[in-house]
């Protein structure tokens, strides 16, 4: 079982920036992948950015590309998902998520979640 837990959410103006944080536990991570996914009101639930820990090899959603950054500390077991220059439409609910292998397929554990809205 690998539990996480996201923080980092909350209010922010339109341009804004926020660190979102996940602290995972309970397996070792070396051959895991990690990702950041998203749900807007009324809205399916979509993959945002994802990152292999061996390697640290990452994928983003093309609308967030150049604009959000994953990135992981071994040290801290913790992946982190910073997003600048936000727009009102990244308003969501993130969630943290862990798959073992590939950044990309079906993800086996979740976070609870953490809001961000964005406002105009």
């Amino acid at each position: 079982q690998v539990q996480l837990v996201e923080s980092g959410g909350g209010l922010v103006q339109a341009e804004g920036s926020l660190r979102l944080s996940c602290a995972a536990s309970g397996r070792t991570l070396s051959s895991y992948a990690m990702g950041w996914f998203r749900r807007a009101p009324g809205k399916e639930r979509e993959f945002v950015a994802g990152i292999r820990w061996s390697d640290a090899d990452t994928y983003y959603l093309d609308s967030v590309k150049g604009r959000f950054t994953i990135s992981r500390d071994n040290a801290k077991n913790t992946v982190y998902l910073q997003m600048n220059s936000l727009k009102p439409e990244d308003t969501a609910v993130y969630y943290c998520a862990a798959k073992w292998g590939r950044v990309l397929g079906e993800y086996d554990y979740w976070g609870q979640g953490t809001q961000v809205t964005v406002s105009s």
